[in-house]
């Protein structure tokens, strides 16, 4: 018999503010996602949360426990078309059952595989990770908004280009005659960064996108794309390939913008996309972090942006 007494209905002793987000994170589900005639078995990762009204002393937790466990375990026999539909649904039932909020919020991350390879015949599952959001809003009418978002990371492959050219000019001068034109354009000694960047797309009604496309458009902007499957012969084709496209993480940034709106033509010029991307330093005891967001109006040419 639950108590009589509802503690988190009560008014907070003091600091009556209202609360932007409350909830629950790092919650693992299974959910089955059914697209292009293949089921993928996810494991995913949850982090649910509403709004608190500033009279309200806490939310009701065991709610947001409760909802994702009737829609995750319903996918079981019944498959949703894509994680990001699965976290609309999820926000829209925490409006439902949190009848005090005015906003819900869930962020999903899940491991993704796909068949990759340097060669055909060395194709195997390179691991990913896949990215959704939902957000919904309930107006003073009561009628509520849903917004979704889909993006994924992929792990590749940077060069530095500055180290590259002053590498190029010792070795100039350590070894002069190697002053043909052919050491000035060759690629030569740099060192080298693990990649791992992330694009996010906002994703206008009716408008859906395969999370693959989004993760090669990502490796296309890196220097090169990494695999778990290499011969020696590989590697050597690999640290080539990243070294003929020497890039610093802003550069991958730029790439990655500047490749959104040919890569997506079906995206609306209000559709805001975000790129971040975070260079793991071999010679420095930092990482490097770059960002950025910005609508497809802007990245068009001739855009604001």
């Amino acid at each position: 018999m639950p108590p009589s007494k509802d503690v988190h209905a009560e008014a907070p002793a003091r600091g009556r503010l209202q609360l932007r987000s409350v909830g629950v994170s790092g919650i693992r589900k299974p959910l089955n996602v059914q697209r292009g005639g293949r089921t993928h078995a996810l494991t995913v990762t949850f982090h649910v949360a509403v709004d608190l009204p500033s009279d309200r002393k806490g939310s009701d937790l065991s709610r947001n426990a409760e909802i994702l466990a009737e829609i995750v375990d319903e996918t079981v026999t019944r498959p949703v078309e894509s994680l990001e539909n699965a976290c609309a649904s999820i926000a829209a039932e925490l409006l439902r059952r949190h009848p005090y909020a005015t906003e819900a919020s869930v962020d999903a991350s899940a491991e993704y595989f796909l068949r990759q390879g340097i060669t055909e015949a060395k194709r195997s599952f390179e691991d990913y990770t896949l990215l959704a959001e939902a957000r919904a809003g309930r107006d003073a009418r009561g009628k509520v908004a849903l917004h979704r978002a889909v993006g994924a990371e992929a792990v590749g492959m940077t060069a530095c280009p500055c180290a590259m050219e002053s590498s190029r000019e010792l070795l100039q001068g350590e070894y002069p005659d190697a002053r043909a034109p052919s050491l000035r354009q060759m690629p030569v000694i740099t060192h080298n960064q693990r990649n791992r960047t992330t694009l996010t797309i906002d994703l206008p009604d009716g408008v859906e996108i395969e999370a693959d496309r989004i993760i090669e458009a990502i490796e296309a902007a890196q220097s090169a794309p990494t695999y778990s499957i290499l011969k020696r012969g590989d590697e050597a084709q690999v640290v080539l390939d990243a070294h003929r496209r020497p890039r610093f993480v802003e550069d991958v940034v730029r790439e990655l913008l500047a490749s959104v709106p040919t890569r997506f033509p079906e995206l609306t010029g209000a559709t805001a996309v975000e790129v971040r991307s975070v260079s793991e330093e071999s010679i420095h005891k930092y990482d490097v972090v770059a960002s950025h967001r910005a609508t497809l109006a802007e990245l068009r040419p001739g855009g604001a942006g």
